[in-house]
């Protein structure tokens, strides 16, 4: 019973994904070919919505990224490729608009940013380790020379 309860929910978490998926799209955004309407999704998913945080046009319900969804469609019905309605958009909204933009100079921040972080974390972490082995952390369980000689000297002066 529990494993039918399981897969029952399994198969309405999917139904409603898809659903959800369709849902920031109108009727009168479909076009009717079907391979032209793939090639427009296609390309909506790529592109970022502006108003939106990290969130394709595609899965969008932002008037803007409608209006970004109208003018792909336009643009697959006058017979532009795909490369050329990605550089239309682009012109149009800079390289912002593009959810994973190319490695550029204006782009190079977002592709070398969190490798640059990693690298700097891990240096304060190596420092900051070696820093204590050194200077002798008491987390590690040790003291240092003068700790241990001023340790003696306490203990032989409480055995007057």
């Amino acid at each position: 019973m529990m494993r039918v309860l399981q897969g029952l929910s399994s198969l309405v978490a999917c139904a409603l994904s898809v659903t959800l998926a369709f849902a920031a799209m109108e009727p009168d955004e479909i076009l009717s070919d079907p391979a032209k309407e793939k090639r427009a999704r296609g390309i909506t998913k790529e592109l970022r919505c502006v108003v939106c945080q990290n969130q394709s046009v595609d899965d969008s319900d932002a008037p803007l990224a409608k209006d970004i969804r109208l003018i792909v469609r336009e643009r697959i019905m006058a017979g532009e490729t795909d490369d050329q309605v990605r550089a239309f958009v682009v012109a149009r909204y800079g390289q912002y608009v593009l959810l994973r933009p190319p490695l550029g100079v204006d782009t190079a921040l977002i592709w070398i940013g969190p490798f640059a972080l990693l690298a700097i974390a891990l240096g304060v972490a190596t420092l900051y380790l070696r820093r204590a082995r050194v200077a002798g952390d008491p987390a590690n369980g040790k003291l240092s020379l003068e700790e241990e000689q001023r340790v003696e000297a306490l203990l032989k002066d409480d055995g007057r």
